[in-house]
C-alpha cells in the first residue's frame, strides 16, 4: 500500500481504540440526555421533535470526540448555534427564494459567528435549516431558536462537563496555565525563559494566516514539549556517570544538627544529602532546617527525597528535573540506593555547553 493511499484509508494520526469508545459512548449517552430531558422540558410530543434537531449530531462530534478544540467550548456550542439560528430565521423570513435565501444564511451566520468569537461549524447547518426546514420550522420563527436549538445546546454542554467529569477529561477545556518560578510568582519557570516566546508564537499564527482549531496556549504547551523531547533525544548518548561528581560531601543521619550546620558552613553550601548507615540516601538537610532542629539529630532537619539517579541515566532525564527551580542537584546512586555521586546544575550547564560546542563544530 503506498504512504498516499494509508494516509487516506486511516489518517496521519490515528485514534487509540479508548478514544474512539469515549467519544462515541459520550456522544450516544449525550444526544440522549439532552433528547429525555429535553422532551420532558416542554412537556412530552413527538419523540422527533423538537429535541433532536439534526445540526446537534454535529455538535455532539465537536464536543465528545473532540471537547479540547475551541470549536466546541461552551462558548461555541450555545452562542454558534443560536446566533444562527436567529441569523437564518431573519433570512428565512426577509429573502422569499430559498435558493439565494440558503446560502446567504450560511455566509452571514458564519461571519456572524467569527466576529462574536463562537465559531461552531454546526452553525452553519442550524442556518441552513431555519430555511429549508420546512412548515413548522418557519411557523415557530424565532421561537425555533430558542426550542429546540438552544435548549438542546444547553443540554448537550451540560452533558459534556458530566461526561468529562466522569472520564477525566476537562470540559470546558482548560489551557495549562503558564508555569511562574516557584520564587518569584511573576517569572515563567527557567525552562519557559529561553528559546521562543508568546510574542513570536502570535506572529508565527498572524504570519499563517489560516484559523487553527487549537488554543495558542495549547499549541504554546505542545511546542515546548516538543523542544524537551528534541533537547533529550539529542542529548540521550551522554550517562550521568560520565559527567557526575564523585567527591560527594553527605550528612549522616544520626548526627547532631549542629555538627551538620558547621560542615554547611565550613564548605560553604546550602544543602547537602543525607545517608544512612549503609550510605543509602535518605534525602536532603538545608541549613533552615538544621538550625531549627539544633539539639536534635539530622533525621529530624530531613526533607523531600532527593531526586535520585543511576550511572547510566541519561542526562536528558536531568533537564526537566534541574531546570523547573525546583531542584538544584540530583543524587546518582548504585542498585542498592547507595550515594555514589551528584550531579548539580553547573554540571549539568558544563556538559550542555560543551555537547553544544561539539555539534556546532561538527555541524559547521
Amino acid at each position: 500500500m503506498s504512504h498516499s493511499l494509508h494516509v487516506l484509508i486511516r489518517g496521519k494520526t490515528p485514534i487509540r481504540p479508548n478514544d474512539a469508545a469515549r467519544g462515541g459512548l459520550g456522544a450516544l449517552l449525550g444526544l440522549l440526555f439532552a433528547g429525555l430531558l429535553g422532551r420532558l422540558a416542554v412537556g412530552g410530543g413527538d419523540w422527533l421533535h423538537p429535541l433532536l434537531v439534526a445540526p446537534i449530531g454535529a455538535s455532539a462530534v465537536l464536543v465528545f470526540a473532540v471537547p479540547a478544540s475551541p470549536l466546541a467550548q461552551p462558548r461555541a456550542v450555545l452562542g454558534g448555534n443560536l446566533v444562527s439560528a436567529l441569523v437564518g430565521v431573519t433570512v428565512a423570513m426577509l429573502v422569499p427564494y430559498p435558493m439565494i435565501a440558503a446560502p446567504m444564511a450560511v455566509g452571514l451566520a458564519i461571519a456572524t459567528m467569527m466576529l462574536l468569537g463562537c465559531l461552531h461549524p454546526p452553525g452553519g447547518a442550524v442556518a441552513l435549516i431555519c430555511v429549508i426546514g420546512g412548515g413548522k420550522v418557519a411557523a415557530a420563527g424565532y421561537l425555533f431558536a430558542l426550542n429546540p436549538v438552544a435548549l438542546d445546546s444547553a443540554l448537550l454542554v451540560a452533558a459534556g462537563m458530566v461526561w468529562g467529569r466522569l472520564t477525566g477529561h476537562a470540559y470546558p477545556h482548560r489551557p495549562p496555565a503558564p508555569a511562574a518560578s516557584p520564587h518569584h510568582t511573576r517569572d515563567p519557570v527557567p525552562t519557559a525563559r529561553a528559546g521562543y516566546s508568546a510574542a513570536d508564537l502570535d506572529k508565527a499564527l498572524a504570519r499563517y494566516g489560516e484559523l487553527l482549531d487549537v488554543s495558542p496556549e495549547d499549541l504554546d504547551a505542545l511546542f515546548r514539549q516538543v523542544e524537551l523531547s528534541a533537547a533529550q533525544r539529542l542529548h540521550a548518548q551522554i550517562r550521568c556517570g560520565d559527567v557526575m561528581s564523585r567527591d560527594v560531601l553527605s550528612l549522616r543521619l544520626e548526627q547532631s544538627a549542629e555538627s551538620a550546620l558547621d560542615i554547611l558552613r565550613l564548605h560553604d553550601l546550602r544543602v547537602a544529602p543525607v545517608v544512612d548507615s549503609d550510605n543509602r540516601v535518605r534525602g536532603m538537610a538545608r541549613r533552615a532546617e538544621l538550625q531549627a532542629a539544633r539539639g536534635g539529630a539530622v533525621e529530624a532537619a530531613l526533607q523531600t527525597p532527593a531526586h535520585q539517579v543511576t550511572e547510566d541515566t541519561p542526562i536528558s532525564a536531568l533537564l526537566p528535573i534541574l531546570s523547573s527551580g525546583h531542584a538544584h542537584e540530583a543524587m546518582v546512586v548504585d542498585a542498592d540506593g547507595r550515594l555514589i555521586g551528584v550531579i548539580t546544575q553547573t554540571d549539568l550547564i558544563a556538559v550542555l555547553f560543551r555537547a553544544h560546542v561539539v555539534e556546532a563544530v561538527v555541524g559547521a
